[in-house]
């Protein structure tokens, strides 16, 4: 396993100039001013990534898709303290901004702000700018600011953005809510607003946003956006709100020296617009590892690389692809027998449905798939499980889902398998709930989970070390 040591006697300050954007609701508008802003920076030359509260794929994917920023997700359920200061590090000397998720102080439970954006700002000790949506209210707007000031107990609300109001309207709210603020939080500054604009609102669907490849017109929306950002908002006051922002502070003395366990081995990939959700901290886990990483599409190739000496299907949208995925038999035909041969494999949730026998879509229509399991999907109309889940407990029979336990993840579809697996038991983390989940057969794990496999690197290890077993034909 990976040796890291720590010397925990001293810490080093790493110098990055962020901010949060969080709403006071969801759709609220954060991801539109998020990517607006995003782009203000980029035509000013800045050094830039960007972070996604949250277990959310494709937030990010519109960071880096639209805009072509690095994003990666900060989650405190998945991660801890620890890595979420050290995932945000990695825009050391550089600009990074945070999109918040949900309301600023939702989380995990009603009762505390755990699991809340706000409290991965508290982590990180990074500022926040509060969108407040004021078209459909008044001057209410103003005592729901105060609430959520009232409860930032860090003091770190830094600015606010007014979203859907009209100038006129907003020059007369102005003087009121900055004489609210002036008594109580006089550090807040009021960095303007962002009005009613017709056409830059991004599509959604049952999973959330459209992905960014899916609309036309999505880059053509956000440099709409920027240009009224521009206009209505002191892009330079939220700059210096970055650049005021607090060293984050990481024991010193850091060292690591990782046993490249998988050196020489290839881990096939599949990536394409049926199967994208991948978190960068997964992949990145076998690259420092030593696995050599090549991508394919289900859709597109023909066939698996041939070289690969384990398979990972991550979710997405298949759902979207049915047909084509189905229509090439050449591929389906090549994971089967990729399976058969008993080259490891993962496969969540979309890959998962992929790797079944069938996949009924919202009309009833049937579409066969790789038929490495006998189970058949079908759309069921409202989510199933959603949520944050972890391994309560895992068939030990075998060692490597024996390393399933106390791993994390989350779950969020529409479908469902008539056959989920029961090698493993599942449970919501902050509820007494549980359900059997995981196939494991073949020296594979499917199931519907996204997991984050930092939470437990040693599953990874163990994925890696019966790849190599597989390789050098110890293991058959």
């Amino acid at each position: 396993m990976d040796l890291f040591i720590y010397d925990m006697n001293s810490t080093e300050q790493i110098k990055v100039n962020r901010l949060m954007i969080a709403g006071m609701t969801s759709g609220s508008g954060k991801t539109t001013l998020t990517c607006a802003f995003l782009r203000c920076l980029l035509k000013r030359g800045y050094d830039l990534k960007s972070f996604k509260c949250g277990p959310d794929y494709i937030d990010p994917m519109f960071h880096k898709n639209a805009l072509g920023i690095e994003s990666r997700n900060l989650d405190m359920f998945f991660m801890g303290e620890d890595l979420v200061k050290r995932n945000t590090a990695k825009a050391a000397d550089g600009y990074a901004v945070i999109e918040g998720a949900m309301g600023i102080y939702d989380g995990n439970d009603p009762s505390s702000s755990v699991g809340s954006c706000y409290e991965i700002a508290e982590v990180t000790s990074s500022p926040i700018v509060l969108v407040a949506d004021a078209g459909k209210v008044g001057r209410t707007i103003i005592s729901m600011i105060k609430g959520v000031i009232n409860d930032d107990e860090r003091r770190l609300v830094k600015g606010i953005i007014l979203n859907n109001i009209s100038e006129r309207f907003y020059e007369i709210l102005f003087p009121e809510l900055e004489k609210a603020l002036s008594e109580s939080r006089p550090d807040i500054r009021l960095l303007g607003f962002f009005p009613k604009t017709k056409g830059i609102d991004f599509e959604s669907r049952h999973l959330g946003l459209k992905l960014p490849g899916e609309s036309d017109d999505t880059e053509e929306k956000i440099e709409t956006a920027s240009k009224v950002f521009e206009e209505h908002v002191d892009v330079e006051e939220m700059l210096s709100v970055m650049e005021e922002a607090p060293d984050i502070e990481l024991p010193a003395g850091y060292a690591s020296a990782p046993l490249k366990r998988g050196e020489g081995l290839t881990l096939a990939v599949a990536l394409d617009e049926a199967f994208c959700f991948y978190y960068p901290d997964n992949i990145e886990m076998f690259e420092e590892r030593g696995v050599r990483i090549r991508y394919f599409s289900p859709v597109h190739d023909s066939r698996i690389p041939q070289d690969a000496d384990g398979l990972l299907f991550g979710g997405g949208y298949p759902e979207l692809y049915l047909e084509k995925l189905s229509s090439n038999k050449e591929m389906l035909a090549s994971v089967k027998s990729f399976v058969e041969r008993k080259i490891p494999s993962l496969a969540e949730c979309g890959g998962f449905m992929y790797l079944g026998k069938t996949v009924l879509d919202e009309k009833g229509r049937v579409y066969e798939m790789a038929g490495v399991y006998d189970g058949e999907s079908r759309f069921t109309g409202h989510l199933v499980r959603f949520g944050y889940m972890h391994i309560t407990d895992a068939d030990d029979s075998d060692a490597l889902c024996g390393m399933l336990k106390d791993l994390k993840g989350h779950e969020f579809h529409y479908y469902d398998s008539s056959m989920n697996g029961e090698s493993c038991t599942a449970g919501k983390p902050f509820r007494n709930l549980d359900w059997k989940c995981m196939i494991n057969r073949n020296n594979g794990i499917w199931g519907f989970p996204h997991f984050f496999y930092a939470s437990k690197p040693a599953f990874v290890d163990s994925f890696i070390d019966r790849m190599r077993e597989v390789h050098d034909g110890k293991l058959k």
